[in-house]
């Protein structure tokens, strides 16, 4: 039998707090599962530092990408059989494009990437395309198979379609993540309704749209995002531990470059360190091995790094206070060069974090990037921008939020009056 199209000999079930049930049929999707690429990712927090705020955070990347699969199941087997915009041929493809989406995220993901100038997009078509199993099962497919799945991915697939349902302003991804997000950290404003949304959804050449009778789950679904940003997302305690994160990883680069002679030495980093990272280097470094790490240098004789991995593993997080960059940089300089004559090294620990979301737009011509919007099918078959309808998300429509916070150790300052005065 050609094996695209081989079925299971018993529907395989994975019990999931958000979907009930995710439910496998397919040969390929099971052994995808298996690979040990996909395995690792049960080794990748979904929330990164969120776990030390909401302490319920603890899912996995692995749940999230068997959970946007399982949205894109519902969608390409019940809403979209049948209808002349939709390709059935597509089928299997958009399955393993919303499994292994989120396949090359690494450690604590975004922290990481900013401090060794990473891309996990990269990482996921690496793996893809690479000496892998996850490419020796999609291989088996066919040998273009890989390269179609990581251009979906890529968002440069020529259906466009196929690339919507993992990759627009509402897509399986988001739709997966922020009822996920909300479970686990237990707050009630990623919830939405999507079976009214998966019941309104239609395809069409290029993208999915909705009918104008299920505008009101569209909005409510525009809101739960933007509550989750803010609300969750951007949290300030995480920031902060995302800070302190950060500040440890540059550290730890700062004193090999300096030729320090470390008590552990940080062999799964060496790679990054040089910034040339290969594949298996990146594939063997998860959580646990970051961790372990962490809990290793609060021994070590630098007093910084140790004081940072001591403050993450101990959650004795940097406080904040709100912060105008524009209007308080010459605060800014004096509360480093206060910080510097009390013998506290301001690279580390005075740090203005910026957090920035834009819940909805529609693409502007000359804009650098390109925001797809959601449209809505009328009654009479026309296309309509959702904002045009929606008082609701017009209201919200392009306008960016933006906050900025300034992090400190309150505990290292002790009495210092003028830093104390300063940081009110």
């Amino acid at each position: 039998m050609d094996y695209s199209a081989e079925k299971l000999n018993e529907e395989k079930v994975f019990k999931d707090p958000v979907h009930r049930y995710i439910h496998v049929q397919d040969q390929v999707i099971w052994d995808l599962v298996g690979t040990k690429e996909f395995q690792r990712l049960r080794r990748i927090k979904q929330l990164g530092t969120t776990f030390l705020t909401f302490h319920g955070a603890e899912h996995s990347r692995f749940n999230h990408s068997l959970g946007v699969y399982e949205i894109v199941r519902r969608i390409v087997d019940t809403v979209f059989v049948g209808r002349p915009e939709w390709n059935q041929e597509d089928r299997l493809l958009s399955l393993c494009a919303a499994l292994l989406h989120d396949l090359g995220h690494g450690p604590y993901s975004h922290s990481f990437e900013k401090v060794f100038e990473l891309d996990h997009e990269y990482f996921t078509k690496a793996i893809i395309l690479g000496k892998t199993e996850v490419n020796q099962v999609l291989s088996r497919i066919s040998p273009d198979f890989p390269k179609k799945v990581a251009e979906v991915i890529d968002k440069t697939y020529e259906n466009k379609l196929v690339v919507s349902l993992i990759s627009s302003q509402i897509d399986a991804d988001r739709m997966d993540y922020l009822q996920r997000d909300a479970y686990y950290t237990g707050v009630s404003y990623g919830h939405f309704d999507m079976e009214r949304i998966l019941r309104v959804m239609r395809p069409r050449e290029d993208q999915v749209v909705f009918k104008h009778s299920g505008m009101h789950a569209v909005e409510d679904y525009i809101m739960s995002r933007y509550q989750m940003y803010w609300q969750v997302y951007f949290h300030p305690v995480t920031r902060s531990a995302e800070v302190i994160l950060t500040k440890i990883l540059h550290r730890a680069k700062h004193l090999h470059e300096q030729g320090h002679a470390f008590k552990h030495m940080p062999l799964h980093f060496y790679s990054f360190f040089k910034e040339d990272v290969k594949l298996e280097d990146y594939l063997k470094l998860d959580e646990g091995i970051v961790l372990y790490y962490f809990q290793m240098w609060q021994e070590e004789d630098d007093e910084v790094l140790r004081d940072l991995c001591s403050r993450f593993i101990n959650r004795n997080l940097f406080k904040y206070v709100e912060f105008d960059p524009a209007k308080e940089y010459k605060k800014l300089a004096r509360l480093s060069q206060l910080f510097e004559e009390a013998g506290i090294d301001p690279e580390y620990y005075l740090v203005v974090d910026s957090s920035s979301d834009l819940p909805y737009d529609f693409y502007r011509p000359g804009e650098e990037e390109e925001r797809l919007p959601i449209h809505l099918l009328m009654k009479s078959g026309e296309l309509r921008e959702l904002s045009r309808e929606s008082d609701i998300v017009d209201s919200i429509s392009g306008k960016r939020r933006t906050d900025h916070k300034l992090y400190y150790p309150a505990d290292l300052i002790g009495k210092n009056e003028e830093i104390r005065k300063l940081l009110e």
